[in-house]
């Protein structure tokens, strides 16, 4: 089954870090409820826009969001302090994002991991910068897949990010994620395969019908999981029947409930 993260609480987001600075508590639970009935399997919280306020506003996001939950947080920092916080309040099994190779990313984050019980987003940088072929990306993923194992997390825990770059920068963009994500799910197939969807269109024009597209074609490279907004109905539909398509919808189940639920209609 495909699993959607959902982007939104994010301080990024000119919105969201108003709501944050003021408290607004409203905004925040209207947003993730609105992500959860559209379907997110998971709610990315990222606090780390306000320089200097990122643990105080972590920690109020999660006051201000658990009570409401009814999936799992994705705790998004690349400060393991904050992480340990945000881990030891959550309620959910939740999912971190995220680890590299980058040595000082990679150095601090594999101690916080021990001993966790999480699933963990691996991106595939190095302290080479992003990857510019599909063996860059394979070679990065094995290493972290590996290295991650000994640390005690099994492969089904582990959401590959192969960093989805713009595809107006380079035509060859797409096809090198395509290609990375069939070879990494053919050596580990239990594997999650994972990413900013978005990115692929940034720069570009008609920006949704590029998004849709892009990512039925990853799923049948191997593609379960996206960090995206769930609000967009439309590629919502296009996951939900891109995953029956592949078999991962017994008896269509899935897609029947969206027909006759009005999320998919041609």
């Amino acid at each position: 089954m495909f699993e959607v993260i959902g982007e939104r609480i994010n301080t990024s987001r000119k919105l969201v870090r108003q709501a944050v600075a003021d408290r607004d508590a409203d905004y925040i639970i209207d947003d993730v409820k609105k992500q959860q009935e559209a379907g997110a399997h998971y709610i990315d919280v990222n606090a780390g826009a306000r320089i200097g306020h990122e643990m105080d506003d972590m920690n109020w996001l999660l006051d201000t969001i658990q009570p409401i939950a009814t999936v799992p947080l994705a705790l998004d920092s690349p400060d393991p302090a904050v992480l340990e916080m945000a881990y030891k309040k959550v309620e959910k099994t939740p999912m971190v994002n995220s680890i590299s190779l980058e040595k000082e990313r990679y150095d601090a984050m594999m101690p916080f991991l021990a001993g966790k019980d999480c699933r963990i987003i691996a991106l595939c940088m190095d302290d080479n910068g992003m990857p510019t072929s599909a063996d860059d990306i394979v070679g990065r993923a094995f290493t972290l897949i590996e290295e991650l194992g000994k640390a005690g997390l099994s492969e089904d825990r582990v959401y590959v990010d192969p960093l989805i770059q713009p595809i107006s920068t380079d035509v060859k963009n797409g096809l090198l994620v395509y290609d990375a994500v069939r070879t990494i799910k053919t050596k580990y197939p239990k594997v999650h395969i994972t990413g900013g969807l978005s990115n692929i269109s940034y720069g570009l024009p008609e920006r949704r019908i590029v998004n849709r597209t892009f990512v039925s074609l990853m799923v049948g490279a191997g593609m379960d999981s996206a960090i995206m907004d769930p609000l967009d109905a439309k590629i919502m539909a296009t996951i939900k029947t891109a995953d029956m398509l592949v078999g991962n919808d017994p008896f269509c189940a899935g897609f029947m409930k969206g027909v006759r639920a009005g999320a998919i209609a041609s």
